[in-house]
């Protein structure tokens, strides 16, 4: 086995690349974006996908699309013409999607909300401060299924944001037409700002085929929109919505023949005290709308992370976010609040949110007060997040929590970060890049309350690319309104990849062969805790989009503290060799019939496992789906 101390010293070579943000920064090259002029008219056209009225006459004609996938920059093989023009209340965008085989155009989601990714379908996304750090996305298909979502970094949308819209498709014989208006009520902008960013895709699956009005390797996203140009006077009306609600609910119990009812109003409130600064107040809230959880397996000895589900909570989501983190060790995650350690809900009496954005600050302010239960008192808890926008794509933070939703013991967090992202490099790549510090204060405890980080990432959809982080979570490291679930460690990681995209071969589409390395060692004693090296040599895509990969995993995990993994299985203390091979075949998911499958063998915690998990997938039209998955575990 290799010597572990060749391995810490992965910590100066991978840190290396994180100090290029600093030379690249003065090595800017210039970034050309298209221009719209938008039309402001007074007549609203009605919503019905038909594109049959006069106004769209008047509208601005965007039909310069490109192809970005597969060919960057490439000709589209189908015709799309988009049109853009906005009234008093809204914005609206209408769409000819010309196809030279309409029979063959993909509508199979009915259900509004969920993914259209195996679907035909026309996207829009707008960035209404054109700053390329915040804004929306929203998508279309035939059916007329909408989806939508909000960025919280330039390229990652939370897709559990829900936005008020209206849109609609109809199937033709030579394509599909679609319309969609979007409230300005819907967003947050600048009334000032008569430039948005802005841009249009739309994606064919059956060729594997996407295109956009303007793109950024291979991608549409903030740092890849043009700018649609002539806003003016808009308005949001009042800007209140008043949301009343009652829950009444009747219990009986059979063992001692006692009924009980209940009935419970709640108040939600929303007004905005200018179109970029929101104000939220909640009041005996009621979360039991939220959607359940999705179903997770945990093998490991940390606790599972599930996402944010409530309304409440994800409104100005992004405005929260911190450092460059998304799990382990993030100050904030709305989920300890108003839910128990179980993940049952707690009530909240009055709680209140203040976000938006003024000028180049970023703010979001949020309080909360948690009714007691069980041994827990009642509790007021606070976050409060404010980031300034510097240079042309970065930005500097601070936040600050304050409370404790399941304890009796004081906690509070205090932290700094600063994130630079770079589009505008010479090499014409890009450059993301992040550092944070953050310091937890929990009542009782007086040192080891620290956790602090740097990532550098060189991405790219074609050649080499190249991701790295540093971080440290020490031991007593605890932000009561934050997650945590493993403390007291140094981590390495780095992931370089490689990308080839053959101009004219008659099946591949793409290969690619990567690598990803983890380290993480005890903060005090510096004695190795975990170390995965894993290995994907192949990963071939046809045309098609079948997908077939090849992946070689070795793992080592030391134990300080035995585990029960399952009732009467406890994994001993100790070195464990977790290795493993793996082999996988995934065909396009927007086929009539998608199989999937996938094999696993190797070591775990001193004994072998076996998983095989596969699946498929049966679309033969709109209204019919079918999907049966199998996993199968054989532990020893």
């Amino acid at each position: 086995m290799t010597d572990p101390t060749t391995f810490r010293s992965f910590r100066a070579v991978g840190a290396l690349p994180l100090l290029l943000p600093l030379v690249t920064a003065f090595a800017q090259g210039t970034l050309e974006r298209k221009v719209a002029d938008i039309v402001r008219v007074a007549d609203a056209p009605v919503i019905d996908g038909v594109l049959d009225e006069t106004v769209w006459q008047s509208a601005t004609l965007i039909r310069d699309l490109h192809q970005y996938d597969p060919v960057d920059h490439g000709a589209p093989t189908e015709e799309s013409i988009f049109y853009v023009m906005y009234d008093d209340n809204n914005l609206y965008v209408g769409a000819r999607l010309h196809d030279s085989e309409p029979e063959q155009i993909a509508a199979k989601q009915l259900i509004q909300g969920q993914s259209v990714g195996i679907d035909d379908r026309l996207e829009v996304i707008l960035d209404p401060f054109n700053n390329m750090r915040a804004g929306y996305k929203f998508q279309l298909n035939p059916n007329g299924v909408r989806r939508d979502g909000v960025f919280e970094r330039p390229t990652d949308v939370n897709p559990d944001w829900d936005g008020i819209w209206d849109g609609e498709a109809v199937i033709s014989e030579d394509g599909w037409t679609a319309e969609i208006a979007i409230p300005f009520k819907t967003l947050n902008f600048d009334p000032e700002n008569p430039d948005w960013g802005f841009t249009v895709g739309r994606a064919i699956p059956r060729k594997q085929e996407k295109m956009a009005w303007t793109s950024y390797d291979r991608a549409i996203n903030l740092s890849a929109t043009g700018i649609l140009s002539g806003f003016e006077d808009l308005r949001q009306g009042r800007g209140l919505d008043v949301i009343p609600s009652v829950i009444v609910a009747g219990n009986r119990d059979y063992t001692i023949a006692t009924d009980d009812s209940s009935t419970d109003p709640s108040l939600d409130v929303f007004y905005n005290f200018t179109p970029s600064l929101t104000g939220v107040l909640t009041l005996n809230t009621d979360f039991s709308a939220t959607e359940v959880d999705d179903r997770q397996v945990n093998l490991s000895r940390f606790s599972a992370f599930f996402p944010e589900k409530r309304d409440f909570f994800l409104q100005d989501v992004d405005l929260f976010s911190f450092g460059d983190m998304h799990r382990n060790g993030i100050p904030f995650f709305s989920r300890r609040i108003g839910l128990s350690a179980r993940g049952q809900p707690v009530d909240l009496d009055v709680g209140g949110k203040l976000t938006g954005r003024i000028g180049r600050w970023n703010v979001g302010v949020l309080g909360v007060q948690q009714a007691s239960y069980g041994d827990v008192n009642e509790s007021d808890l606070f976050v409060g997040r404010a980031s300034s926008n510097i240079l042309e794509e970065s930005s500097i933070g601070m936040i600050v929590t304050e409370g404790n939703p399941r304890s009796n013991l004081d906690n509070s967090v205090a932290g700094a970060d600063f994130r630079y992202r770079n589009t505008r490099l010479a090499s014409g790549r890009t450059i993301d890049s992040a550092v944070w510090y953050q310091e937890s204060d929990s009542e009782g405890v007086d040192s080891e309350q620290a956790s602090y980080g740097i990532t550098f990432r060189f991405p790219a959809s074609e050649g080499l690319s190249f991701d790295s982080r540093y971080e440290v979570v020490e031991e007593n490291f605890d932000p009561a309104l934050g997650f945590v679930n493993r403390a007291g460690y140094e981590r390495v990681w780095f992931m370089p990849s490689y990308r080839y995209r053959p101009d004219d071969h008659p099946w591949l589409r793409s290969y690619e062969v990567l690598m990803s390395f983890t380290q993480y060692d005890n903060k005090n004693t510096g004695e190795l805790e975990s170390r995965s090296l894993f290995v994907r040599p192949l990963r071939f895509v046809n045309h098609r989009g079948d997908r077939y990969e090849m992946e070689v995993s070795s793992q080592t995990e030391v134990l300080v503290e035995s585990f029960e993994i399952s009732d009467g299985v406890v994994i001993p203390v100790g070195e464990h060799e977790l290795d493993y091979v793996g082999l996988s075949a995934q065909f396009a998911s927007d086929r009539v019939v998608s199989p999937r499958f996938s094999i696993q063998d190797g070591d775990y915690y001193g004994g072998t496992k076996l998983t095989l998990d596969g699946g498929v997938d049966w679309r033969p039209s709109s209204r019919w789906y079918l999907g049966v998955s199998y996993e199968y575990n054989d532990i020893e």
